[in-house]
C-alpha cells in the first residue's frame, strides 16, 4: 500500500527558516501539520535568550490523503517539495511520529541531530519514557549515546540513556 488515498503523514521540505510559517500556513488551512520544535538558547551580542528551535531543519510534517490533498500543501508559501524517493513521497509511520512527539517531550535528553546513521550495535528500548524505541548506540558508558534514525526522512536523533534500559537486537 502506497497510502496515497489513505490519511497518512507526509514531511514536507521546506524554505530555510520558514518552518513556523508554513506549520502556521497548514494550520490556517485546515491541514493537520507537525513541528518538533526544542527549546535552546541563542546568544546574540547584546543578550542570551531561550528559543524554539525545528528539531529538523527545513522539514513539516502533515497529515493527508496525497491523492486529493497534496496540491493544497504544495501550493502552500515556503514549501519547496515533498520528501521521498525518486518523487514518490515517503509515508511517515505513525509510530515515528509518536517517537519525535516522545522525543521533544524529553528536551533535556536531546543532544544533537545527525543526517546519517553512525555504525554501531542496534538496540532497542526496554523501559523508560523511550520504550519501545529502536536505534544504534553511539557511545558505551554509564550514560549511552543512543540515536534513533528515522529512515523516511532520512534523519537520526541522538539522546543520553541509562544502558540498562537497552536491550541488543540482531544486526539486520
Amino acid at each position: 500500500m502506497d497510502g496515497k488515498d489513505v490519511l497518512c503523514w507526509y514531511a514536507v521540505y521546506v524554505r530555510s527558516r520558514f518552518e513556523k510559517k508554513v506549520h502556521q500556513l497548514f494550520q490556517d488551512k485546515g491541514i493537520t501539520s507537525f513541528l518538533p520544535l526544542v527549546e535552546t538558547w541563542r546568544q546574540w551580542s547584546d543578550r542570551r535568550k531561550k528559543v524554539s528551535m525545528p528539531l529538523f531543519k527545513g522539514y513539516v510534517f502533515v497529515r493527508i490523503v496525497y491523492k486529493s490533498d497534496h496540491l493544497k500543501v504544495l501550493e502552500s508559501d515556503g514549501v519547496v517539495k515533498f520528501v521521498g524517493i525518486r518523487n514518490v513521497p515517503s509515508v511517515i509511520l505513525d509510530r515515528d511520529i509518536e517517537w519525535i512527539k516522545i522525543l521533544t517531550g524529553e528536551p533535556d535528553a536531546l543532544r544533537d541531530v545527525f543526517p546519517e546513521i553512525p555504525t554501531g550495535q542496534r538496540v532497542k528500548v526496554i523501559s523508560g519514557p523511550f520504550r519501545g524505541l529502536e536505534g544504534i548506540v553511539k557511545k558505551e558508558g554509564r550514560d549511552a549515546k543512543l540515536v534513533v534514525y528515522f529512515d523516511s526522512i532520512m534523519q537520526g536523533i541522538e539522546v543520553l540513556i541509562n544502558p540498562e534500559f537497552l536491550q541488543p537486537l540482531k544486526n539486520a
